[in-house]
Order: structure tokens, then C-alpha cells, then sequence
């Protein structure tokens, strides 16, 4: 059976394919996306961070759970203009049991804007 790809807005920003403001400054971070539950579904996730701050802010997404050695991806962003910074480049989630879930949390609240897609490969 041939798999079947769907390009989707992150979950977490509504749907529309805006910019997500991350407000977290600490775990549980402000949620990003939200991947199926089906075990024969994968989340091809893109992310890309934009810091309309005047200093470098670092921002750490949390990649389907909180463990440091894991499941943490952190980057300094740097100070307006950056442009997009790319946070995650194509990783994956497969859905099982319960849906994984990205979050995101920064070191200056409401500075950081994420913005990305997901491809949803089903089979």
C-alpha cells in the first residue's frame, strides 16, 4: 500500500498556519503541535523560530516529552532581524497509544514566534 502524504499547519497556533507566540518560560511549555494517536501515522515535523527581540533569546522545544537527555532540542535565537532560524528540520513522531506533544518554552517570555508545517504520513 502506497502512504499517502498531507501537508498540515502545527496544531497548536488554531490551524491557520500562523505564527505560534511561545510564552512558556519554563516546562510545560506553550503547545506547538500535537501528533496523531494512530500507530500507523507519522508527523514529519518543520519548525522555525523568529525572535522579535532586541537581544538573542535561546528557545527550547520540547520534542514529545520533557527529558533532558532525550527530548530537548535548545538554540540561541538570535536579536531582530534574524529571519527564521530553523528549529527542527524534518524530525519525526509516530503516533501510538497517546499522541506526542511539542511544546515550546523561551528564556524572555513572548519574544519567540514559531512558525512550521507538518507532512502526516499515513500507509
Amino acid at each position: 500500500m502506497a502512504a499517502t502524504f498531507t501537508k498540515i499547519p502545527l496544531s497548536g497556533g488554531g490551524g491557520d498556519g500562523l505564527g505560534i507566540t511561545v510564552v512558556a518560560t519554563a516546562t510545560a511549555g506553550t503547545l506547538i503541535h500535537t501528533a496523531s494517536a494512530t500507530a500507523s501515522t507519522v508527523d514529519e515535523v518543520w519548525l522555525y523560530a523568529a525572535n522579535i527581540h532586541s537581544s538573542a533569546v535561546v528557545v527550547t522545544i520540547e520534542y514529545g516529552g520533557v527529558s533532558v537527555t532525550k527530548d530537548l532540542i535548545q538554540q540561541s535565537i538570535a536579536a531582530t532581524p534574524s529571519g527564521l532560524v530553523l528549529l527542527c528540520a524534518g524530525l519525526i513522531v509516530q503516533g501510538n497509544a497517546t499522541a506526542k506533544i511539542i511544546r515550546a518554552f523561551a528564556g524572555t517570555a513572548s519574544k519567540i514566534e514559531i512558525f512550521g508545517f507538518v507532512n502526516r504520513i499515513t500507509a
